[in-house]
């Protein structure tokens, strides 16, 4: 994960101001920006095959379901913003202000790459049970299995390792089922 050069933090303003970052991705922790390099193509398909499945099982009318274009405000002071790879929200849940989302999706999805740190991870998952996402689903190409986590008590617990011949079922949207082996595009 790259850095921008100077050790400078930004606020939530000043960030506001900056152009949008194209053929990259850009996270803010704790003032700090983080840019990444968009996807790879097996990430990108995982993400996409995932978003699809959730799609096709989720009432547009009640649901939004978004990929890696959006930024997941955390917290405004010191800023963190993420982008997890599939966000699901209960539209009446939803709140956006200066074009990002400042509300807790009820799904967050994050798939691995070789480059993550666990500490990343760690990183990421506090934010996301800090803002009080009930569920999140860690996605594995390497092992080709999905870790379900719930948040409990203001942190997350393992509920699942599932791998091929498994279905995922989000807890908040219990009609969806998602075939794990469906997800691997090889």
């Amino acid at each position: 994960m790259a850095s921008l050069p100077h050790a400078r933090t930004v606020t939530y303003e000043e960030w506001l101001r900056m152009p949008e970052v194209q053929d990259a991705t850009e996270e803010v922790v704790n003032g700090e920006i983080r840019i990444t390099p968009t996807a790879k193509s097996r990430h990108a398909k995982i993400v996409q095959r995932l978003n699809r499945a959730l799609d096709r099982q989720l009432d547009p009318e009640n649901t939004l379901i978004l990929c890696s274009s959006f930024g997941l405000i955390i917290r405004k002071h010191p800023l963190t913003s993420r982008v997890p790879d599939v966000a699901v929200w209960q539209l009446d849940k939803v709140v956006e202000q200066d074009g990002y989302f400042h509300s807790a999706p009820q799904l967050a999805v994050e798939v691995l790459s070789p480059a993550n740190t666990r500490r990343e991870r760690a990183e990421k998952l506090t934010g996301y049970a800090a803002i009080g996402i009930p569920e999140v689903w860690v996605v594995s190409p390497e092992a080709r299995t999905v870790e379900t986590l719930y948040l409990e008590n203001g942190a997350y617990t393992r509920a699942h390792i599932l791998g091929d011949g498994d279905q995922l079922k989000p807890r908040l949207f219990p009609h969806v089922q998602v075939d794990i082996a469906q997800i691997w595009p090889d």
